[in-house]
C-alpha cells in the first residue's frame, strides 16, 4: 500500500542506479522523516533488520553525516559523508563513502534524492553515481530498496493530518539551541 513501485532499480551503466518510489505520503511529511531526528530515530534510515547509531548528522549544504549500521549479528558498517545540497522539502544531494575498519574511506558516490508531489502522495527518487563496479551498484540497490520499504512501513503508522509541515533543516538546528 504505502511503497508502491514506479519503476523497478535499474542502471543506465554500471556506475549508477536509480530507484523510484511512490510513498504513501504527503512530500512534507516524507521529508521531514528523512531529515528530522524523532523520525529518523523510528525508522532508523537503513535496510530492515539494521539499527542506526548516528555519530554524525548536520542536514545543511556544507553539513556532514556520519553513522554506523549493525547488522542483528553484531557486523558493523560505518559509512560518512557531505551534503552538497539541501532544498527543503525537494531535493537532498550527499556523498557516500563507507569506512573501511580502520576508518579509511573508500570509493565515494554521489547520491541525489528527490521528492516529488504526487497528489496525497510523494515521488522519492534517488540516484546514486560513481559506483567502481555492478556489484557494488547491485548491493547498494537492495539496501536502498530495503531502506525504502522501512520508510514506507514507518510512514505508514503515522496520522499525516496532524503532523506540520517541514521546515528549512538550518532553522531545526536553530531551534534546539
Amino acid at each position: 500500500m504505502s511503497a508502491n513501485p514506479i519503476h523497478n532499480p535499474s542502471a543506465s551503466g554500471e556506475n549508477e542506479l536509480i530507484i523510484t518510489r511512490l510513498l504513501a505520503a504527503p512530500r512534507d511529511l516524507v521529508y521531514a522523516a528523512w531529515t528530522e531526528p524523532q523520525h529518523l530515530d523510528q525508522w532508523q534510515n537503513a535496510p530492515q533488520e539494521m539499527t542506526v547509531t548516528v555519530e554524525k548528522s548536520d542536514i545543511r549544504t556544507g553539513g556532514e553525516f556520519r553513522i554506523v549500521m549493525r547488522e542483528p549479528n553484531g557486523t558493523e558498517h560505518r559509512l560518512q559523508g557531505k551534503y552538497l545540497e539541501v532544498v527543503t522539502p525537494e531535493r537532498l544531494v550527499f556523498t557516500h563513502t563507507w569506512l573501511s575498519v580502520e576508518g579509511k574511506p573508500g570509493p565515494e558516490t554521489l547520491v541525489t534524492i528527490a521528492f516529488a508531489e504526487r497528489g496525497n502522495q510523494t515521488e522519492l527518487t534517488l540516484r546514486q553515481t560513481g559506483f567502481t563496479s555492478a556489484d557494488a551498484r547491485d548491493g547498494h540497490s537492495y539496501g536502498w530498496t530495503s531502506t525504502f520499504d522501512r520508510l514506507a512501513d514507518y510512514l505508514a503508522t503515522l496520522n499525516h493530518s496532524s503532523l506540520k509541515p517541514a521546515t528549512d533543516s538550518s532553522q531545526r538546528m536553530k531551534e534546539k539551541k
